[in-house]
């Protein structure tokens, strides 16, 4: 697997460890080749989760300023059938969600049956920004990775697949990125000087993910460090992530369905039997 997963509490989870560039063995070329296959594959199987309507997928998507969360949801989610899927980017919260506990203003967007959810950004900036800039003392968001790993767990009870995906990129492409902002117009909407003032704590935020990421790193919804500073690699490993983890669920759509097929065509003969083969009555 192109990406590090991690599905254990308490893993060692060491992001300067963890390259942020492809292996040197991966060309270009070959990795888009395998990126539009999977990409294929991923449609095959929503179409199969659609119309089985037994599961559903949620995706966690996570990273730092410009890591390529919008870029991903383009590339590798822009692949799926629009239908059944729903991107919700979560900001910062407004005062009605500020008036609830923290998972209410995210539980509201989860996945139903056969549907796709990509969370840009999601509950977990609860235990990193909150963190970070003290907008909770420690008691208040240190119980939340337990409250976030039960929340996960009734999602994943219900047929929901939970996967967590942090963009990993490095301080010196996400300065070309910000940089790349000012200089191409069709970029600048991006523009945010608060970008800039995030990355002077670059170091307290890889400490905030690296706690997140082990504590919350479970069996039923585990996560995964995805090397970003190539866009065309962030995209092949994203896609292989989506693709294992729903690939062996085919199976069970699939036997559903047959049974589904089966039980209909034995409404329809039981009609035709009751009242005749409509097909035949204007001739």
């Amino acid at each position: 697997m192109y990406a590090t997963k991690f599905n254990r509490p308490g893993s060692k989870v060491l992001l300067s460890k963890i390259s942020t560039r492809p292996p040197k063995k991966i060309e270009r070329a070959e990795a888009e080749a395998e990126t539009a296959a999977l990409k294929q594959e991923l449609f095959d199987l929503q179409e199969l989760m659609w119309a089985a309507r037994s599961h559903s997928l949620l995706t966690v998507l996570q990273g730092r300023d410009a890591a390529g969360k919008d870029g991903t949801v383009k590339r590798v989610f822009g692949a799926l059938n629009p239908r059944g899927v729903s991107v919700a980017p979560f900001g910062v919260p407004t005062k009605e969600e500020l008036a609830h506990d923290f998972l209410w203003r995210v539980h509201a967007h989860t996945p139903g049956r056969g549907e796709v959810t990509v969370f840009n950004r999601s509950h977990y900036e609860d235990v990193l920004v909150v963190r970070v800039h003290n907008l909770a003392p420690p008691a208040i968001w240190r119980p939340r990775y337990e409250q976030i790993n039960s929340f996960e767990e009734i999602l994943a009870a219900h047929g929901t697949a939970v996967v967590k995906i942090f963009l990993h990129v490095s301080l010196g492409e996400q300065e070309e990125r910000l940089r790349e902002r000012e200089e191409r117009p069709e970029k600048a909407w991006k523009l945010n000087p608060n970008d800039w003032r995030e990355r002077g704590y670059w170091k307290q935020y890889t400490r905030a993910y690296q706690d997140a990421i082990s504590r919350c790193a479970t069996r039923q919804a585990p996560w995964y460090v995805v090397p970003g500073d190539k866009k065309w690699f962030r995209n092949l490993a994203v896609a292989q992530v989506l693709v294992e983890s729903l690939r062996p669920l085919r199976r069970t759509w699939e036997k559903k369905l047959e049974a589904d097929g089966e039980a209909g065509r034995a409404e329809v003969e039981a009609f035709r039997r009751e009242h005749g083969d409509p097909a035949r009555r204007g001739k």
